[in-house]
């Protein structure tokens, strides 16, 4: 039996949603890891501010008139 002009759009159709779904879920998930990792990168950027601003403080004592 040949398949109708409606039949083959329709099996496009569903090929095109399933697709579709994938990629959504893959679009999600890349979207959770992307949310960690700039958490992750704020943590870090903040430990290296934190220690620059450490070494800058060790490494310029206040006078002794002011301690």
């Amino acid at each position: 039996m040949k398949e109708t002009q409606l039949e083959k759009i329709e099996a496009h159709l569903a090929h095109l949603e399933k697709q579709y779904d994938e990629l959504n879920k893959v679009v999600i998930e890349q979207g959770r890891v992307l949310a960690r990792l700039q958490k992750e990168n704020t943590k870090v950027s903040d430990a290296v501010q934190a220690m620059e601003l450490e070494r800058m403080r060790a490494n310029n004592p206040k006078p002794p008139h002011y301690q």
